[in-house]
């Protein structure tokens, strides 16, 4: 088993490539984490890890079954273990009772997969602020809150290269996200109304268009997501063919955040995507779907929807004067500032980072003195 160095932290991830963009989105802040204690990627699937050996200089651990993991944490002295999801196979790593556990997710939502008794299993759960601690405590019963730490969103730091050129156009980003894992998860735009959302940006005079899907929407496997995914590209194609000055866009790769600071308004679903807008783009609007067309359940379990103009299905025919209207007169713009504060406390950018590395240090003294003090407890598969 290979071994560069003995890590401090590690950060587990267990999935497919498939998901693998839920990890690499935490590389750069956990290339910074590494400079104050050793980090370690430690990954199940042999492509998933190919896929991070490229993309960062951590060390890449592998270790594709139980008796391999087992075998490397018995080698290795590591005081925290990060997880980024929830994998089923994170048990497989919970076993272990030598490691202080700490899940991290991988964005700030509203979205019900945000919240699961699955958080109990951790030492502790890292959350950006009050709002994911409110949606904590609405949904589970009997939880510890103590356990829930407010750090931020770390990746909020991080100022990627500007992806979009310049343009004298007003740009609009529409970024809706995929289709999740179950019908209660479902938040996605692409297949109820997305190329009716495309139209109608592309109506409004002097735009520009980007579409910026979540990774998972370009390999659905549901024939109307691919479908309609497949109508927007489609529309932009034609519209960049007859207005080839205008720089309508579809971006596949690369880090969504890049694409931030070329825009001057935003479309999405619900998702991570939204809150990031709400916390870099403060002063711009965002408009927000509602597939369900269910105005009182978003705002009760969405409150960034409070101060974004909300698209159902019966808003599509007006949707090009709302644009056209939110792009010279933002009403919402104080009341994002307010709704900014709920979602991510009083953190600027540079804060999330440093309370992150502040909370591991913790961690890996809290768990140092209790190794000192108690036997360590033993890594067994469970009967």
């Amino acid at each position: 088993m290979q071994k560069p160095r003995d890590p401090q932290v590690i950060a587990y991830f267990a999935d497919d490539p498939t998901r693998v963009y839920q990890l690499l989105q935490w590389l750069p802040v956990l290339e910074r984490l590494d400079a104050a204690h050793p980090v370690g990627i430690l990954t199940r699937d042999a492509a998933t890890r190919d896929i991070v050996t490229e993309r960062t200089t951590l060390p890449v651990l592998f270790a594709p079954g139980f008796n391999d993991l087992a075998q490397l944490y018995d080698e290795l002295d590591a005081a925290v273990v990060l997880y980024c999801n929830n994998s089923m196979t994170n048990f497989n790593s919970l076993l272990d009772g030598r490691m202080m556990h700490v899940h991290i997710n991988h964005g700030e939502s509203d979205k019900h997969s945000m919240v699961s008794n699955n958080a109990k299993a951790y030492d502790r759960v890292f959350v950006a602020g009050e709002a994911a601690v409110q949606r904590h405590r609405a949904a589970l019963m009997e939880l510890d809150e103590w356990r829930l730490v407010r750090i931020g969103r770390p990746q909020l730091d991080l100022r990627p290269a500007p992806l979009l050129p310049p343009s004298e156009r007003r740009t609009v980003l529409y970024a809706p996200t995929w289709e999740g894992d179950a019908a209660y998860n479902c938040y996605t735009s692409v297949d109820v109304f997305g190329p009716d959302i495309v139209r109608a940006v592309l109506a409004v005079p002097d735009v520009r268009l980007v579409y910026k899907p979540h990774p998972k929407v370009t390999t659905s496997q549901i024939a109307a997501i691919r479908e309609g995914h497949q109508a927007i590209l489609d529309l932009i194609e034609r519209a960049a063919e007859a207005d080839p000055e205008a720089g309508h866009a579809a971006v596949w790769q690369g880090d969504i955040l890049a694409v931030f600071p070329g825009c001057d308004a935003m479309i999405t679903d619900v998702s991570s995507v939204g809150l990031d807008w709400l916390y870099l783009q403060t002063d711009k609007p965002i408009l927000i779907t509602d597939r369900h067309a269910d105005a009182e359940r978003l705002r009760q379990e969405v409150p960034v929807s409070r101060c974004a103009d909300v698209i159902d299905a019966d808003d599509i025919a007006s949707l090009s004067d709302l644009l056209a209207d939110r792009l010279e007169h933002d009403e919402h713009r104080i009341a994002r500032a307010a709704m900014r504060h709920h979602y991510f406390d009083d953190n600027g950018v540079g804060d999330s980072t440093v309370r992150f590395v502040e909370a591991v240090s913790e961690l890996v003294e809290t768990r140092n003195r209790l190794q000192g003090t108690s036997p360590a407890a033993g890594f067994e598969e469970s009967a």
